[in-house]
């Protein structure tokens, strides 16, 4: 592929726009945080006085903040009545908690970036890998609730019915593991989904699995749903359904866990594999999601892999053909893409 041409003068914009983005993102956060965006959702114009009384915030700090969001468009801002608006358009992505679009709980995703950039440094400079568990909190905790609300939208509304027979199983009664589970929403989505079935979660990191537990209790289903701290090669069991949610890339040895995982299957069992939406080379990957899957694979998926030992790497744009290599080598017959999104692939896999 050839790269358009451009000038200095251009590619700099491009560059001051990518940096107010960074800026952005802060003030993303902040809005979030502070309870800014929920304040402003539904209520028309409101001053910048009118949004610091609501939020218990101080009123300067509070204009500054609007002014932020009204120069990046994100608020509509009347002149005549000096008034700041949440469009009703940008309340899904901004202000409810609940939706699939939903957006800034993964800007702490690049903040914890920032904050372990030394270890990605010293990871280059030698090869050896980070593991998730030593990363800073925010890392953990962003991807978790931004994840819980694109599971929500897809998993048990299409991506289960996607598979041939699996819905039908848990109907009736299955048992599931849900692999590098983290905290464990997955899981809670298809156990309050499937109350005949029994689900159980494991994750190499303990905080996450302490953070799973809780959310099962919360959720009301901890009598069906169990978190266990074990590798993708070292849990125990028999199940009817094995996923491995946005996770598969991120192992050091994906066909020892893909192997595993056929040992683990039942008679008939089903493996569900969701990985990011990927091309099968560079070329097919150019944009904004291949641009954020490579930056992030970069810095968090090729380092953890590398600290697990034979370190594959994988990364987050892996594509089909090289997912359907490590199957393949494992010894599974059969690999169909079973369902896709613009930010996911859903592949089934069978014996």
């Amino acid at each position: 592929m050839t790269m358009t041409a451009t000038t200095t003068e251009t590619f700099v914009e491009r560059a001051v726009t990518d940096l107010a983005a960074c800026y952005g993102g802060v003030m993303i956060s902040i809005g979030h945080k502070l309870g800014l965006y929920r304040a402003l959702a539904g209520r028309g114009p409101s001053s910048s006085v009118e949004l610091a009384a609501r939020t218990s915030c101080e009123e300067r700090y509070v204009r500054e903040w609007l002014n932020s969001q009204v120069a990046a468009g994100y608020l509509a801002y009347h002149e005549e009545s000096d008034t700041y608006e949440l469009p009703a358009a940008h309340v899904p992505v901004l202000a409810d908690e609940e939706s699939p679009l939903f957006m800034p709980p993964a800007f702490d995703i690049p903040a914890s970036m920032w904050f372990d950039q030394e270890r990605t440094l010293e990871a280059f400079r030698t090869g050896d890998g980070v593991p998730w568990g030593e990363r800073d909190s925010r890392l953990a905790c962003g991807v978790a609730v931004f994840y819980r609300n694109a599971y929500r939208a897809a998993l048990v509304p299409e991506w289960l019915p996607a598979l041939d027979g699996v819905v039908e199983k848990l109907e009736r009664g299955a048992l599931v593991a849900d692999v590098g589970c983290g905290h464990g929403h997955s899981t809670i989505l298809m156990a309050q989904a499937f109350e005949q079935s029994r689900f159980v979660g494991f994750d190499t990191d303990e905080a996450s699995i302490e953070a799973a537990r809780a959310n099962a209790e919360a959720a009301g289903v901890a009598d069906r749903v169990e978190f266990h701290r074990a590798d993708a090669g070292s849990y125990t069991g028999e199940y009817d359904l094995i996923c491995f949610f946005d996770c598969l890339h991120d192992l050091g040895d994906p066909v020892g866990a893909a192997r595993h995982a056929r040992g683990a299957l039942a008679e008939d069992g089903t493996l569900l594999v969701v990985e990011p939406f990927a091309g099968d080379g560079v070329g097919e990957n150019l944009g904004p999601v291949g641009r954020l899957y490579y930056s992030a694979s970069t810095a968090i998926c090729v380092p953890h892999s590398r600290s697990e030992g034979i370190g594959l790497a994988l990364g987050a744009q892996a594509g089909p053909a090289q997912l359907a290599a490590v199957f393949r080598e494992a010894g599974f017959g059969s690999i169909r893409r079973a369902h896709e999104t613009p930010f996911n692939i859903v592949l089934e896999v069978r014996s």
